[in-house]
C-alpha cells in the first residue's frame, strides 16, 4: 500500500481508494484525500465491542444490523469508516454501505482524532442524511446522542457513568456507560 499511496498524484477516486484493499490502519477517504489513523487502542476496541454487544439483540428485534468498522459511502470521494453503524437491509458482499442504508452511526472519540469525530465527521454524516449520531468519549465513556435536523445534528441526550442512555430509535436499547469501560 505504501508505494501506491506515495506515488499517487492528484485527488483519490473511490475506485483508487478501494483498490488499496484491506490494511491494518484505518484509511478513510475525505473529498479526494486519504486520512490514515493507526489501529484503535485496546480500550477503544473494548468500548466498541461492548457497545456492539448491547445493540446486537435490539437491532435484530428491529430487523436491523449492527456492524463495526465498515466503509460508508456518503457521496463520491467521501468514505469514512465509523466505529459502529446500525443499518437496514444491505448487500453483505458489497465493499461499501451506502449512507441511505445507515440509521445510526457511532464514533468513539480518541484523543488523537477528537476534532475529526466532533466536527468533520459530524458535518459529513448530517449532510449525508444519517438520522442518528452517537459519540462516545473514550476516557470516561460519556455518551452523546444527536439527531439530525436538516443538515446539522442537535444533541438529544447525554449519559455519564452512573446514568443511562435510552435509545428509542432506530432501536430500543438501554446503554449504561460504565458497562462499556474495561
Amino acid at each position: 500500500m505504501t508505494a501506491a499511496v506515495f506515488d499517487h498524484e492528484g485527488p483519490w477516486t473511490d475506485e483508487e481508494y478501494l483498490a488499496l484493499g484491506e490494511t491494518q490502519q484505518r484509511v478513510e477517504l475525505f473529498d479526494g484525500s486519504l486520512h490514515v489513523t493507526p489501529a484503535p487502542t485496546p480500550r477503544h476496541q473494548n468500548i466498541s465491542g461492548e457497545l456492539r454487544a448491547v445493540l446486537r439483540q435490539p437491532a435484530r428485534e428491529a430487523r436491523l444490523r449492527v456492524l463495526g468498522a465498515v466503509n460508508v459511502r456518503l457521496r463520491p470521494g467521501r468514505i469514512p469508516i465509523p466505529d459502529l453503524v446500525i443499518t437496514g437491509e444491505i448487500d453483505f458482499d458489497q465493499v461499501n454501505i451506502e449512507a441511505h442504508d445507515v440509521r445510526l452511526v457511532c464514533e468513539i472519540i480518541s484523543p488523537s482524532n477528537a476534532a475529526t469525530d466532533k466536527v468533520l465527521k459530524m458535518h459529513y454524516y448530517a449532510t449525508a442524511g444519517i438520522e442518528w449520531y452517537l459519540l462516545v468519549e473514550q476516557e470516561n465513556a460519556t455518551l452523546h446522542l444527536y439527531r439530525r435536523q436538516g443538515r446539522h445534528y442537535v444533541e438529544q441526550s447525554v449519559a455519564k457513568v452512573g446514568e443511562t442512555l435510552e435509545l428509542t430509535d432506530p432501536v430500543r436499547a438501554t446503554i449504561r456507560p460504565e458497562e462499556l469501560l474495561p
